[in-house]
């Protein structure tokens, strides 16, 4: 499982010309699951997720996490996160998991990360052709692979 986190000032999903979701101060998690991904790939990241200290204090250090901040949440699955390009031009998603093993674990990881924060986690729909809008705050964006627990 691997999962981008941006901390944002805002953010937001459109589909097909609507907006599904918008958060304020934040976090965008964009989360690719692999076909080798169980629920204990997903409870290590929504832990690490959730304790994640990137907001700033009042010495502007970054030293708190997002429920510290009272901040929001954001989940889009993003399947090319395990795009291969070490052949050819055209990357390759073998690895990426397939629907019927992707759309349980990422239903399970929202809910994991619902309970790790106690905050209501907006999201975009498994599938859909989604277009992201943000404001990166920092800017700040890290990266976590639960294979290889970085």
């Amino acid at each position: 499982m691997r999962v981008v986190v941006q901390r944002v000032k805002k953010a937001s999903v459109e589909i097909e010309g609507h907006i599904k979701a918008t958060i304020e101060k934040g976090m965008l998690v964009l989360l690719g699951i692999e076909e080798s991904d169980t629920s204990e790939d997903a409870d290590w990241i929504c832990s690490k997720i959730s304790r994640l200290r990137i907001f700033p204090d009042e010495k502007g250090i970054m030293n708190l996490d997002i429920k510290t901040v009272s901040g929001k949440i954001m989940v889009v699955s993003q399947f090319t996160l395990h795009a291969s390009t070490k052949k050819g031009n055209r990357p390759s998603y073998i690895r990426a998991a397939r629907p019927e093993t992707a759309i349980p674990l990422y239903d399970y990881f929202i809910i994991q990360l619902k309970k790790e924060t106690n905050l209501e986690i907006e999201t975009g729909v498994f599938g859909a052709m989604m277009q992201i809008a943000l404001i990166n705050d920092g800017p700040v964006t890290i990266i976590m692979d639960s294979k290889n627990k970085e």
